[in-house]
């Protein structure tokens, strides 16, 4: 019986370790022809080595799948440009873009650098948009595209300690959004996942931010202390169900998904409003209306410590 993804190519960044590998060896088997798309960097973005890559395609050979490595990054034009080129260059089509690359740089706000910063916004948001943008060139001309891109709870809902990190996923949710408007006329779906799963970059959040938050007594956002526990490659069925033909009506949404969980986030819609007609609002009618309904019993997530 032949694979849900049977003659389709999909590149997958960010696919040497981790999510990316377990979408990679998943789509594999279900039929696609993947590109592995991976410069073997370490967390901070330094370093590269070509084995990383190219051990996800070996296995993948060995399996009897077809797959080719990559090697470029993601953070230029230039890179987003080839990846694409790749795909067509080795098996003369893309059908699937999932964008799984990042790398982290955790810092409390006031300690954040603009490198730190830079870095982290140029892998992740920038780096979505470098292979996004030059694929939804042929899926418009084609007709057809899956794109998946992954957000994070970090960005949807905030975390101490990843500013750059959590702006740079909340602007791919928000880009995915867009896309999918942009594509949808054109027969292509963009959607987004937020993955829990215990990899590289969620290894070094003990030794970094979480610290940081237990230490302030700072909320962390539900499930990091299940992080230890949830297995990266549980997020690979649902990425390849949104790169299939099942999923060809689903576009715009963004998916928590984490073990044997898969949730549909909620849009943003006002939740509570106050009116005063036409009429720009008097601080002193908006103050009390504010405070005892439209903000009444909102959770602070980072209370302000008493002295002493």
């Amino acid at each position: 019986m032949p694979g849900v993804l049977e003659g389709k190519v999909a590149i997958v960044t960010g696919s040497g370790r981790g999510i990316g590998r377990g979408v990679a060896m998943l789509m594999a088997q279900e039929g696609a022809k993947v590109v592995v798309v991976d410069p073997g960097a370490e967390l901070d973005g330094s370093g590269g080595s070509i084995a990383i890559a190219d051990s996800v395609v070996d296995e993948i050979r060995a399996s009897g799948g077809q797959a080719v490595p990559c090697y470029e990054s993601v953070a230029t034009m230039e890179g987003g440009e080839a990846i694409v080129q790749s795909a067509l260059d080795n098996f003369g089509k893309l059908d699937i873009v999932v964008t799984c690359a990042g790398i982290l740089r955790d810092r409390m706000l006031f300690n954040m650098t603009e490198q730190e910063w830079d870095s982290v916004i140029a892998v992740h948001l920038k780096g979505t948009f470098t292979v996004v943008k030059h694929a939804a060139i042929l899926f418009r001309q084609q007709r057809s595209g899956r794109i998946i891109t992954f957000s994070s709870e970090s960005g949807l809902i905030g975390n101490s300690g990843q500013a750059n990190y959590g702006a740079a996923k909340s602007g791919i949710a928000g880009f995915t959004k867009v896309v999918a408007r942009d594509m949808g006329r054109y027969g292509v779906t963009a959607n987004s996942i937020a993955p829990r799963a215990n990899t590289r970059m969620t290894s070094d959040i003990p030794s970094a931010a979480s610290q940081i938050r237990a230490a302030q007594g700072v909320a962390a956002i539900e499930g990091e202390d299940d992080l230890e526990s949830a297995d990266p490659d549980d997020i690979a069925p649902f990425t390849v169900f949104l790169a299939s033909d099942y999923a060809a009506d689903v576009n715009g949404q963004t998916f928590l998904v984490y073990g044997g969980v898969v949730s549909l986030m909620s849009q943003p819609r006002p939740e509570r409003s106050i009116f005063n007609g036409e009429e720009r609002w008097d601080l002193e009618k908006l103050a009390p209306l504010a405070r005892n309904y439209l903000t009444r019993g909102i959770d602070n997530p980072a209370p302000a410590r008493q002295p002493g």
